[in-house]
Parts: structure tokens; C-alpha cells; sequence
């Protein structure tokens, strides 16, 4: 079954056609700002404008307007298509990345730059690929506190002060063609937002 798979939840801005295994046509750009302007043009770009049978969305943790207009595409192209919807998050697509790539052995933390001055953590363990800890939304100081010395990747290390830069883990930002390397069972998520943390609003207190 051919997937189109639509990454939008961080700065980078990505598309990819799997079947059967394999990676048939993608595009990846780091973007910033302006998901909405170039998801769709992407898309278009790719073999038979991106068709597919199934649609396969990052949903977060990440941006908050990026993660909405990755789901809102996939929604809305799954329904004009006919066509099966699933999700994914961005930690484990960069761990099942950094892993297949970077020869990691032992734990691999991965972090996400989060809002309000925190990080996104999470950690995996491969072969098979499985979650190590739950998410979680941390200050920098907590956040390389737990850290140790593990391995770890993403674009929130960025955050956790590392005294010389030389000598830090790499940033890395999620790449919708390293869905092919997700699991199934890391494939299935319900396809909406992944905020990663609380609603800075709360609800009023009754009189």
C-alpha cells in the first residue's frame, strides 16, 4: 500500500511516498515559519501528486501552528482521497533515524525544542525500537540533568547549555522519509495534535 507521509511539526517541512518498504519520492525543507505555503506545493510535486492510499501525519510534540496544518492536510486529502489515516510522533521518527544511522547503541534521548524556554524529552531503545521513558516537558537544567550520558539527538539540545558546542550531541530535525523506519505499532497513533503540555489558559474558577 503506498503512504504519503506529511512532517510539519518542527521548523522543517517534509514529504515522502513509501511502498512497500521503501522510500519512492521525497522532499524536505527547513522552513522555519510558512508550513501552510509549502506543504501543499510539496505534495503536488511528488509522483502522481502525491496519491495514496494511506496518509501517514507527525503529530507533535513541536510547533503548535505547524503540527495544526500537517493534521489539517492530512485530513482533509484523506477525505477527498478515500484514503486511510494514521499518526506518528516526532520523537520516535528521529530516534528510529538516529538510530538506523548514527550506529547508537544503549538508550538515545531525543529532544524538541518546546515552548516557553522548555525542551520535549522522551527516550527509546533499539533493536526493536521502544520507548524508554514517557514524553515530558522539561526545563534545559532538569532536561540535561536527566540526561547523563546518553546519546541524544534533536533540535532542543540547542537548550541544555553545553559548555563547548564542539563537543555537543547534534541537533536534528524530523525527515518524513524515516517513517519507512517506524514500526507499525508507531504508526497508529490517532491523527491529531500532540501539544507535548498543559494549555497555558485555565478555565475560570466557578463563583
Amino acid at each position: 500500500m503506498r503512504t504519503l507521509v506529511i512532517e510539519t511539526a518542527t521548523a522543517a517541512c517534509s514529504v515522502a511516498l513509501i511502498e512497500d518498504g521503501a522510500v519512492l519520492a521525497r522532499a524536505h525543507e527547513t522552513v522555519g515559519r510558512g508550513h501552510a505555503e509549502h506543504l501543499i506545493p510539496m505534495i503536488a510535486r511528488l509522483p502522481d501528486g502525491g496519491r495514496a492510499a494511506h496518509i501517514l501525519v507527525d503529530c507533535g510534540p513541536g510547533s503548535f501552528t505547524g503540527i495544526r496544518v500537517g493534521v489539517a492536510a492530512a485530513r482533509g486529502l484523506a477525505l477527498g482521497w478515500g484514503a486511510t489515516l494514521g499518526g506518528y510522533s516526532s520523537l520516535a521518527v528521529l530516534a528510529a533515524g538516529a538510530f538506523a544511522r548514527d550506529a547508537v547503541s544503549g538508550p538515545l534521548a531525543v529532544f524538541l525544542e518546546g515552548g516557553h524556554g522548555e525542551v520535549f524529552m522522551q527516550t527509546f531503545e533499539a533493536p526493536p525500537l521502544t520507548q524508554a521513558s514517557a514524553l515530558a516537558s522539561l526545563a534545559p537544567a532538569e532536561a540535561r540533568r536527566r540526561l547523563g550520558g546518553m546519546h541524544a539527538v534533536g533540535d532542543g539540545l540547542r537548550w541544555l547549555n553545553f559548555d563547548d558546542p564542539r563537543t555537543a550531541p547534534r541537533g536534528a530535525l524530523p525527515d518524513a522519509a524515516d517513517a519507512v523506519l517506524l514500526p507499525h505499532a508507531f504508526t497508529t497513533l490517532e491523527p491529531k495534535p500532540i501539544y507535548g503540555r498543559a494549555p497555558d489558559a485555565k478555565p475560570m474558577a466557578a463563583a
